[in-house]
């Protein structure tokens, strides 16, 4: 057995199946072994950042770690910017990246991407990070990242894979090991929970990860309905289950002034934290503040995604003694279908309307994510992903790939905006080669709309035409009909509800791969003049 055979065996007895990957030179020997088993799925991306996008989606649905292989210190690179999602995702994923032979590294200058010090560069995505130092090593470490990658939540973890680590020969794959255990909630951080929840105070909890799965929201439903705590759920969920019969949660808002509206409004003292961070803004702004709860509600932390987040609700439950009692569940409403102008309510009347049930509905929607995301709360259940956790746009139509390469019996729907679109389109070309069941609906606007709401914050005037045109990309318009084709998905444009209403409900209807363009009205200056008023 070489190294590669044993790396690939490793992965295997660790439940990875499924490896997209951009491969180059150095990695020839891997793609050869691949070839020659059953047992390892290979999805071809043809850009980094793709890989890793659809690895994250796909391992938030598969409930396992996703695996990549890329091309050395470059191709790394490349996909660093959806790692940096999957990691605030708290996603799991095992990367393997090839390198130059470990006898012919020390002939090239240190700081080469290609030669140079690829286990730096990991460490930056990386929870976990190691090199091989022989054939025998690869196994091993191989095992070591499919163990670690399943702690808490979920890590990334990257071998990097020297060339002649690969042909050599291998000692062969170490015995399979139980799972690394999650730690869990001690009994007296539970107790301090469900005093806290019982001490009167209008209370929030705050809930992330696990939590905001089906079964997870069960539990958080009785505990709610016990202790009368409000629900909200972080403002960039990795998976929620939503729409019809599921707990209602309401995301924090994105934007630092209407999130702090939010909280004033609501009248919450003290927020727990489960499976979450203390919500903060992802920018800061001059002279405004960093955090999005007031400062006269107290953030306490019950549990990070570093515990058992399902054991540690349980215990909470039994700690308040909640019972089968739950808060109300979403009921189904049915819009009427829309009519007219083709706005962003008009959209999400349609989704809402059409989306069978279990859909997989991802979002990278950008500016009109607030109201499709309200305007699908009472649609058929499904779970929903918020692609862009980390901020890096470029994720949506990734996620969407690797959510069907996970869930091939599921529809797919993705709300992707025009301008992120442009950072990984070519997952359009997967999605034909891998026949996925995802419907794209691109809502063009020519332009990156959000911002236009960011200037705002900064600007003291109107904005001039040289900034309008960092912002616009309109010159020329992208026509999405005819790039999706060129990549082998079939497409269609809609410039009115009825015309998108129609192409939706044929595409909930079919199999395979589809891109709606949406060319969308949407008015952004009523938010403009808001963020402007707020700034005076």
């Amino acid at each position: 057995m070489n190294g590669a055979q044993s790396l690939f065996k490793a992965f295997v007895e660790a439940g990875l199946d499924t490896c997209f990957a951009n491969p180059g030179t150095s990695e020839m020997q891997l793609v050869y072994e691949m070839g020659l088993t059953n047992d390892m799925r290979p999805v071809l991306c043809l850009q980094e950042n793709t890989v890793t996008g659809a690895a994250d989606g796909y391992a938030r649905m598969a409930g396992k770690p996703a695996l990549t292989l890329l091309h050395v210190g470059s191709g790394f690179a490349n996909g660093i910017a959806n790692l940096h999602n999957a990691g605030r995702a708290n996603t799991p994923v095992v990367n393997v990246v090839g390198a130059n032979a470990t006898y012919h590294q020390h002939r090239f200058p240190e700081h080469e991407l290609i030669n140079g010090r690829i286990t730096d560069l990991a460490r930056v995505v990386s929870h976990w990070t190691k090199e091989a130092k022989s054939a025998s090593d690869l196994g091993v470490l191989g095992a070591m990242a499919a163990r670690y990658a399943r702690i808490g939540s979920g890590k990334i973890c990257t071998v990097v894979a020297p060339t002649n680590c690969h042909w050599d020969p291998s000692a062969g794959t170490p015995v399979a090991e139980d799972p690394i255990s999650t730690p869990r909630v001690s009994a007296e951080t539970v107790k301090e929970a469900a005093d806290r929840l019982q001490s009167g105070r209008k209370t929030a909890l705050l809930l992330g990860g696990s939590a905001i799965s089906n079964d997870g929201l069960e539990l958080v439903g009785r505990i709610a309905a016990k202790t009368g705590a409000q629900l909200m759920a972080e403002t960039a969920p990795s998976r929620l289950a939503r729409g019809a019969d599921r707990i209602q949660v309401p995301t924090v808002p994105y934007l630092l002034d209407f999130a702090l509206q939010y909280f004033k409004e609501s009248g919450i003292k003290q927020v727990l934290l489960i499976g979450t961070l203390n919500p903060v803004a992802t920018f800061a702004y001059q002279g405004m503040p960093v955090e999005k709860v007031p400062e006269d509600c107290e953030v306490w932390t019950f549990a990070t995604n570093d515990h058992n987040v399902s054991t540690a609700l349980s215990d909470l439950a039994g700690a308040v003694g909640a019972g089968d009692e739950t808060l109300a569940r979403v009921q189904r409403v049915e819009p009427k279908p829309p009519t007219g102008g083709l706005t962003v309510e008009a959209v999400g009347q349609s989704v809402c309307l059409l989306m069978p049930d279990d859909t997989i509905l991802v979002d990278e929607a950008i500016t009109a994510t607030g109201q499709l995301f309200a305007e699908t709360t009472h649609s058929a259940r499904h779970d929903y992903i918020l692609a862009t956790s980390g901020g890096a746009i470029g994720n949506g139509l990734p996620v969407a790939l690797g959510a069907s390469i996970a869930c091939p019996d599921r529809k797919v729907v993705l709300l992707q905006g025009d301008g992120s679109a442009m950072y990984t389109n070519q997952a359009l070309w997967s999605m034909a080669r891998e026949s996925c069941d995802v419907t794209v609906v691109l809502l063009k606007n020519d332009s990156y709309g959000v911002l236009n709401l960011e200037l705002a914050r900064v600007r003291e005037g109107e904005p001039t035409d040289k900034m309008l045109s960092m912002l616009k990309i309109d010159r020329p318009s992208i026509d999405w009909v005819r790039l999706a084709e060129s990549m082998g998905v079939s497409a269609v444009s809609a410039k009115t509800a009825e015309e998108f209403h129609t192409h939706l409900e044929n595409a909930m209807h079919e199999k395979g791969p589809k891109l709606i363009e949406a060319e969308m009205v949407q008015d952004l200056q009523p938010a403009v003049d808001l963020i402007r008023k707020k700034r005076r």
